[in-house]
């Protein structure tokens, strides 16, 4: 299939979309937004492997950071959820912000704004599958 027919083929698999975040940022219930959709859509566990690279091994076509404030992390999970923990995992997620097609903010937008935020950027830039 040539270029041309890839982007107008309306049974071309969607773009691979490739979810990090730290702990809490909504990457699970984003990705089951998107698969309901019908998106190949995934989270990558970036936030717990010292593998700075991890994200890349998935093959992202898109690749969507979601952020979120410790004080959110912690109304979501618990208060007492490390900071070390926290600074942990953003250090070992910027790399993959850094690269991100998109990086949300999960605290002050909710989980329809993010699918609404990320429904629209494909929609915008019509990524094709590798």
């Amino acid at each position: 299939m040539d270029d041309s027919t890839e982007r107008t083929d309306p049974r071309r698999r969607s773009p691979r979309i490739v979810l990090v975040g730290p702990c809490a940022s909504g990457k699970s219930t984003l990705a089951a937004r998107l698969q309901a959709q019908g998106l190949d859509a995934h989270v990558c566990g970036q936030e717990h492997s010292a593998i700075r690279n991890l994200w890349q091994r998935t093959a992202p076509d898109v690749l969507v950071a979601l952020d979120v404030d410790l004080h959110t992390l912690r109304s979501r999970r618990s208060p007492a959820w490390p900071e070390s923990l926290y600074r942990t995992q953003r250090e070992r997620l910027a790399p993959a912000f850094a690269a991100a097609d998109m990086v949300i903010d999960t605290a002050s937008n909710d989980a329809d704004a993010v699918a609404h935020s990320v429904l629209g950027w494909l929609a915008r830039h019509r990524p094709h599958a590798g």
